[in-house]
Formats: structure tokens, sequence, C-alpha cells
């Protein structure tokens, strides 16, 4: 799946840090599908992280940036449609310095 269609927003009845993402209902797969939106530059400086076997995208974040909510960056830094989903340990992701983080002029 190389493009969300049909985006929009689920609502929440407490608060969520997964409430801002994107997402369809995919009726082969029958489930939801959540996406990012792949608006960091690509030239920021980064690091080159192995994934282990017990890592979660929130706790990579945790590991980087001493707070699980930038898990999104991770994501959307890597093209990772969906931040719900335990990523494969061995994978190398780019991890980008916090401090150089800019967006795409869209």
């Amino acid at each position: 799946m190389d493009k969300l269609t049909s985006k929009t927003y689920r609502q929440y009845d407490y608060m969520s840090r997964y409430s801002g993402f994107p997402y369809y209902y995919n009726v082969e797969d029958d489930k939801y599908i959540y996406g990012t939106t792949a608006n960091l530059r690509d030239d920021i400086s980064y690091t080159l992280y192995e994934v282990k076997n017990t890592d979660t995208y929130d706790s990579i974040s945790l590991d980087f940036y001493n707070t699980p909510l930038y898990f999104w960056v991770i994501c959307d830094y890597n093209r990772i449609q969906d931040p719900l989903e335990k990523p494969i340990p061995g994978t190398k992701l780019k991890i980008p310095s916090i401090t150089s983080l800019s967006f795409k002029d869209n």
C-alpha cells in the first residue's frame, strides 16, 4: 500500500496520542490501517539503529528522546505506514536527530 485513501480521523472518548493519525478501514484484511504523514525532511541527520526483539516504536523513542511520545517521528522518518504494528527485529531504522527536525514545504 503506497498511499492511504479515504482518510479520516478516529474520535476517541479519552485523550490518546494516536488521535491525530489518519486511518481507514481495509475491507480485505478486516482491520483499520493507520498512517503517518511523511512530512519530515529527508536530509535530517540520523543514527542507524537495529531493532531488537523487545522493541516497540514507543520504547525506541524513549531510549533516544527520553519520551515515548515522539514515536511518530521515527515512524514518519522511516515511512512506516502503521505505527501500531510491532517493528520487525533486525530491521535497521533511521532515528533522526530531534534537534534538527524540520518539515517539508507543501
